[in-house]
């Protein structure tokens, strides 16, 4: 019988694991090449794994909830579509797979790379942690630069590096029982009310959200820009731009146009803090937050965003916010950006007071574009005109953004749309 084996995929450089939520398929179903088997979440993104053949599924190993490695075999498809006895009561082909050498059992000091306060740690952190000597009560004091926190291989090897050229010690050690615990609301719950427990992304998130706000000093600052003549011009053009292109010319394109603009003349809000180290990226990576269907948020970012034009923002502005509404977003796609772009004007507010997207340095906010009179300067005197207006905010780490440069830079922003050419072509 032939048959062919699907492996956990990899979803990305960082990505050694996964963790399956979810089966669409059992034992003993016929799929489609391209069918959705399966789907998988990493501390990066939720993704569906698709079949790579067709045929009938003659053995699944894991169950939903199981973390499983990158590269292990998951299922077995059957491609004459027949489920024989060898194939369902032979032993799991993963144990069969080819595994890395065996380390030796873990010493009594490497078994303290378990941190008590619930902070995780990926096989080669812990791995270098244990060479180093470098205690978990150390480890938990270290900044990570990873998605909610997370200490990353490089995050651990600067901190040797600055410990070697200081040539102090770590901070004080702590044992990690002695790690004060998340403070925790007491919450009066009536007979009528209902419980519902988060789901993996809202966990992730409302985690993030609080490792930022406790990371970071938040300032905001705002500007009311009138942007008339891009919505004049948008009305123009969208129609021939969305049968020319299929896909929508959308304000959210031109606000990332002109935010990578801005940030060229403004590196320093295209930053990051480690510990009192500034580091300004030199790449302009632009994340963008979506609203997906099951009410949770998650932020696409568009690589290298100031070396597209206006179509290349547009283009990739769609593909990424359709895989993430759908779900199909690579690990790579939510990794690496250096500033975030949040649209409250989707849902008509005014304005808003985002939350830092870390380890960015800032996050810029945009309102509902209305009409409302304002006074128009003109060559023979003062007149009131209908003219389209919002709001923009500007929320930063006033670690190392202060008030001049968030307003300086918002300023910019503002008149970048307000100087929009009318007669622009595409």
């Amino acid at each position: 019988m032939s048959q062919f084996e699907v492996v956990m995929p990899k979803l990305g450089e960082s990505i050694t694991e996964a963790t399956i939520t979810k089966w669409f398929k059992k034992e003993g179903d016929n799929v489609e090449e391209d069918d959705t088997l399966l789907e998988i979440a990493t501390d990066k993104v939720d993704s569906e794994i698709p079949s790579p053949v067709a045929g009938k599924i003659t053995k699944i190993f894991y169950k939903e909830g199981d973390i499983v490695p990158v590269g292990k075999v998951i299922a077995v498809i059957s491609l004459d579509g027949e489920v024989t006895a060898e194939a369902t009561e032979k032993e799991p082909i993963i144990e069969k797979q080819p595994e890395p050498a065996e380390t030796p059992p873990p010493k009594a000091q490497e078994a303290q790379i378990e941190s008590k306060s619930g902070r995780f740690y990926s096989p080669l952190v812990k791995t270098i942690a244990k060479q180093e000597n470098i205690p978990v009560s150390e480890l938990d004091t270290i900044t990570g630069t990873g998605q909610n926190g997370r200490l990353r291989k490089e995050d651990l090897i600067q901190y040797l590096e600055n410990k070697k050229k200081a040539g102090v010690k770590g901070p004080p050690s702590v044992p990690a029982s002695e790690t004060p615990p998340k403070t925790k609301v007491s919450v009066s719950i009536g007979a009528d009310d209902e419980i519902v427990a988060m789901d993996r992304m809202r966990r992730l998130i409302a985690d993030h959200m609080i490792m930022s706000v406790s990371t970071s000093p938040h300032v905001s600052s705002f500007v009311e820009a009138d942007v008339t003549n891009l919505v004049l011009w948008r009305n123009k053009v969208k129609e021939e731009f969305q049968k020319r292109e299929k896909i929508p010319l959308t304000y959210t394109s031109v606000f990332l146009e002109v935010i990578a603009k801005a940030l060229k003349e403004y590196p320093m809000i295209n930053a990051s803090v480690d510990g009192y180290n500034i580091i300004l990226h030199k790449k302009i990576n632009l994340g963008v937050a979506v609203a997906l269907p099951t009410g949770n948020l998650i932020v696409p970012v568009i690589q290298n965003a100031d070396r597209l034009n206006l179509q290349g923002l547009a283009s990739e502005l769609f593909r990424v916010a359709e895989a993430a509404r759908n779900s199909k977003l690579n690990p790579d796609d939510v990794q690496g950006g250096t500033f975030t772009l949040t649209n409250f004007g989707t849902f008509r507010n005014a304005f808003g007071t985002p939350i830092i997207n870390q380890p960015q340095a800032a996050i810029l906010s945009t309102g509902n574009i209305e009409k409302k009179p304002a006074v128009i300067e003109t060559p023979t005197g003062d007149v009131i005109a209908i003219r389209h207006k919002m709001f923009l905010g500007l929320t930063y780490d006033h670690r190392i953004i202060d008030g001049a440069l968030g307003g300086i830079f918002l300023r910019k922003v503002a008149d970048y749309l307000e100087q929009f050419d009318i007669n622009r072509t595409l």
